[in-house]
């Protein structure tokens, strides 16, 4: 029984790696350098659309970087549909109406349904998604745009920095997160296609959108459509947005939670069209699928490590190192030790994705949602 259980140990701890460590580096042979196309003398007509609730603290200047980022072409539509607020957050865009287009709903409907209404009053040939709370570099446009000179591209990813990755030992995680993340992305840019957009920035052909059912997470849903049609979804790393990280490990258990069930409500729903294509199942697999199951394939290979342990060694021995480990860890916690609570702070983020995915499970939808309030404070930079 111990090699069964050292087998068993290993495999789900492989699964656990596998979307940081040996999916891109399975994705390296096919990476090709694709010639940087030269910046256009003019842009194509652009859209930016925003979705808000109760963002009253940073609506106002979110509008004001929306329209410095706008007057650096053309052609550039500015909406934001404000999702059945209960603060003033549609009263803090009045004094911009000359400048955006403001859709008001009297109820929450969630933020798909507050983008479909948007697209549909788009005239643009490209349509830029953000979120009230990022604060989108002036020359993004500029940035997105020569990725679409390739006919084969239909989505654009942007390049999201979190701005207070020092601000506490969950920000400092998050960050870390997030740069492995966004370095995983390039890699498939190069390689194949990024699989699945952040809805921090992205922009797409407006010929390309699917309406997005309204219990459905957008930006993924809208991305992986794009894949689904064939077309790819590339990275502008050159494209920047920033934006707070959550600094409570409560806010970002909560917002694992919401991210990985509409995720998954999304999985259920695209997942007969992926299977399909062996390229783009792998892929998405790999990334996305495996990284939401990564806090059960961690319970179960702990538990088979502990079983080849009970099998190779007497119980007692066996339980007071485990004793001991978590002993030890707790201390750590309680003298505040960095390191310790940065890996606290990801194993909350891996529970919380875990909880998310059996609550997509059990028929829940998270339709509308609720800002983070420790990302919430004023000033990206």
């Amino acid at each position: 029984m111990l090699v069964i259980w050292t087998i068993l140990f290993l495999f789900f701890l492989l699964l656990s790696v596998h979307p940081f460590v040996t999916y891109p580096l399975s994705l390296l042979p096919f990476r090709r350098r694709r010639p940087k196309t030269a910046m256009p003398e003019t842009l194509p007509t652009f859209a930016i659309c925003v979705c808000a609730y109760n963002e009253e603290a940073t609506i106002a200047e979110k509008a004001r970087n929306m329209i410095a980022v706008a007057d650096t072409t053309h052609d550039c539509e500015l909406f934001v549909y404000v999702d059945g607020a209960s603060d003033r957050t549609a009263e803090r865009l009045a004094p911009f109406s000359d400048r955006i287009t403001v859709v008001v709903s009297d109820v929450r409907r969630g933020k798909s349904h507050g983008m479909n209404v948007l697209v549909e009053r788009c005239r643009a040939e490209i349509i830029v998604f953000t979120d009230a709370n990022v604060e989108l570099d002036g020359n993004v446009l500029w940035e997105l745009a020569p990725s679409f000179a390739d006919p084969e591209v239909g989505c654009v990813c942007g390049h999201l920095i979190y701005s207070n990755p020092d601000e506490s030992a969950m920000s400092s995680s998050g960050s870390l997160y997030w740069r492995i993340e966004e370095a995983i992305k390039q890699i498939e840019s190069d390689a194949y296609s990024v699989i699945g957009a952040d809805g921090s920035l992205f922009a797409i052909r407006r010929s390309a959108h699917h309406p997005v059912p309204d219990d459905i997470i957008d930006d993924f849903y809208v991305s992986m459509k794009i894949v689904i049609d064939g077309l790819r979804v590339a990275r502008a790393p050159d494209a920047l947005a920033f934006e707070r990280s959550a600094t409570s490990t409560a806010d970002e258990f909560r917002r694992k939670i919401r991210i990985a069930c509409q995720a998954f409500n999304v999985h259920r729903l695209i997942w007969p069209e992926i299977w399909r294509r062996p390229a783009l199942a792998y892929c998405y697999v790999s990334h996305r699928l495996l990284k939401w199951l990564i806090g059960y394939n961690l319970l179960l290979s702990g538990l088979f490590l502990l079983l080849a342990l009970l099998t190779a060694f007497p119980p007692v021995p066996v339980f007071s190192a485990v004793i001991i480990v978590a002993l030890a860890f707790a201390a750590l916690l309680a003298l505040k030790v960095r390191m310790a609570q940065q890996v606290l702070a990801m194993l909350m983020s891996f529970a919380g994705t875990s909880w998310g995915v059996w609550r997509s499970v059990q028929g829940e939808k998270f339709q509308t949602w609720t800002p983070t309030p420790s990302a919430r404070a004023t000033g990206h930079r």
